[in-house]
């Protein structure tokens, strides 16, 4: 998933895993011990987080369902637990500075999606024109020269 800046025009993330089940929700970046550029964790539903037994400072974007901006929280450190906030739906978990380099303020439109790689084309069945057929010889008639040059 890649998260987007509609407001601002930048991107906040590329590399973004969901945590949608209750089991991911309640792990969320724990034992991780940092988040690599770009990349982040989107846990929906939730509205507040905890940080026990992390072990890195992080950036945390609030979001209502319409993907507007409604909390920021920056350099969130270990072993704290934000308050809830009732507007948010779901919150991004992002590398440290990532609401400072986006320019990310409250308000601002957020574009959620997943990306794939195109695929490249696959060759397709061969169309033969009958002018091609035409001029190269059958099978049968390449095997009867063949028989008349050795006799």
């Amino acid at each position: 998933m890649f998260v987007y800046n509609k407001t601002k025009e930048t991107f906040l993330a590329f590399r973004v895993k969901i945590a949608d089940s209750i089991f991911s929700r309640l792990v969320g970046l724990l034992g991780k011990r940092s988040l690599t550029p770009d990349s982040g964790v989107w846990i929906c539903p939730a509205n507040a987080i905890h940080t026990v037994g992390m072990l890195f400072s992080f950036d945390l974007v609030l979001i209502d369902k319409d993907f507007k901006v409604v909390g920021l929280r920056e350099m969130i450190r270990p072993f704290k637990i934000t308050r809830p906030n009732f507007r948010a739906e779901s919150v991004l978990e992002l590398p440290s500075h990532s609401i400072f380099k986006s320019r990310t303020e409250v308000g601002d439109q957020l574009v959620i999606e997943r990306y794939e790689a195109k695929k490249r084309p696959q060759p397709g069945p061969v169309e033969i024109s009958e002018v091609q057929l035409a001029s190269s010889p059958a099978p049968s008639q390449k095997v009867e020269d063949r028989n008349q040059m050795i006799m």
